[in-house]
């Protein structure tokens, strides 16, 4: 763990702030902290371990030193860091720390990182307009979060000092108040559902791993046959066959929905929140152990009649894509979903996964790029808000 002196220096470097419990550090935040890198042009990340985040109950909440070694583990300890700085100034609350490590390292340029559950629930931070004063931010997408931050307090309040996503790369010179939302692979990875999974955890390796149990024997051999949807197909899914002159038609359901992309909204039963986080848990995880790669999963509730989350990921060869889907299907079943189909898993391109509530992709990149699911089910993602409202921070 490289050291940073409490009392600070003159450092000269683009540094992205990401604090948390990290109670346990996944992938998700690994993937956070490297794409702020490249995005923003940062010399260095700090993963701020908090000795207790007063929005979280202390029930359940590992120790610190044991977080503190975990993050540690799995930081590379030159652009990626972890730290206990929080522990060592003093500070338990957001605005405390930013306006400390600013008085402390004058000559450096802080960016807040955050995901969209950070926007959203911005409003309830302590002194939360003084913290967006004290530095640039910048919001990486994190389903099912995504909507709702993006239509919040925090952004209607804060719209007309947000930038567009190709402004990234200078974010950290901006003054304060500036932010940015940043399409990025997003991750359904949850600490919560991890926890919850009794998931054991390896500090060394940096990662949790999903627990595996022997499968039940349910007496049935699993069915190949898609399930039937109500989903109209439209005009688009016509067109993204044809792309090229080249693709074929998407023969499924599913598929076709898909190309098609969102329409007018639409109702579908509830889901429950708990159980949907800890499938997506298990399926990005184990889509991240396979080296799966652009992982993204997209929040279609209220947008989709065939599903409330949609993965997305590439894999390298047929090989490796049969692989990736025989691996979900199989940690699927362990955890208790039974009924996941496979279509297209013979040599083909694209490769679906009808977990439910949860449909996955997983693509050769060609394939991908050539149908878009992300920019037709994520086009919103960098649409800035019409109009600039008044008012001051």
């Amino acid at each position: 763990m490289a050291s940073i002196p409490a009392w600070g220096d003159g450092r000269r470097v683009r540094i992205g702030l990401l604090g948390g419990s990290f109670n346990p550090v996944h992938a998700g935040h690994l993937q956070l902290a490297r794409r702020a890198l490249r995005q923003l042009r940062l010399d260095q990340v700090w993963l701020m371990v908090s000795p207790g985040n007063p929005l979280k109950p202390a029930l359940g909440m590992a120790p610190f030193d044991e977080r503190l070694a975990a993050v540690a583990a799995c930081a590379d300890g030159r652009r990626i860091i972890a730290t206990d700085i929080e522990r060592r100034i003093g500070t338990r609350y957001t605005v405390d720390t930013l306006a400390r490590l600013r008085r402390r390292f004058p000559r450096a340029e802080f960016v807040w990182l955050m995901g969209a559950d950070g926007l959203a629930q911005l409003p309830h931070w302590r002194r939360w307009r003084r913290i967006v004063s004290l530095a640039p931010f910048a919001v990486l997408p994190r389903p099912p979060y995504n909507p709702a931050a993006l239509r919040g307090p925090a952004a209607v309040a804060l719209a007309r000092w947000r930038r567009p996503a190709r402004e990234a790369p200078i974010l950290a010179s901006r003054a304060p108040c500036a932010w940015a939302f940043l399409p990025a692979p997003q991750t359904g990875i949850s600490a919560t559902a991890l926890r919850a999974s009794n998931a054991p955890y390896h500090p060394a390796a940096g990662v949790t791993v999903i627990a595996r149990k022997p499968p039940a024997d349910t007496g049935t051999t699993r069915r190949t046959a898609p399930k039937k949807t109500s989903a109209t197909t439209g005009s688009r899914a016509a067109a993204a066959s044809t792309v090229a002159g080249t693709a074929k038609a998407p023969g499924t359901p599913r598929k076709k929905a898909a190309v098609a992309g969102p329409g007018k909204a639409v109702r579908r039963e509830p889901v429950e929140t708990a159980l949907l986080d800890k499938y997506l848990a298990i399926i990005t995880e184990s889509l991240a152990d396979d080296k799966g790669e652009d992982i993204v999963v997209l929040d279609l509730t209220g947008r989709a009649a065939f599903a409330d989350r949609m993965v997305v990921a590439t894999g390298v060869a047929d090989r490796q894509i049969a692989a990736m889907a025989t691996h979900i299907e199989r940690k699927l079943g362990e955890a208790g979903l039974k009924r996941v189909l496979i279509e297209g898993a013979n040599g083909s391109d694209w490769v679906l996964i009808d977990a439910g509530d949860i449909v996955v992709h997983l693509f050769k990149a060609e394939a991908r790029a050539l149908y878009g699911l992300e920019r037709m089910w994520g086009a919103d993602l960098d649409v800035l808000p019409v109009g600039e409202p008044d008012g001051t921070v």
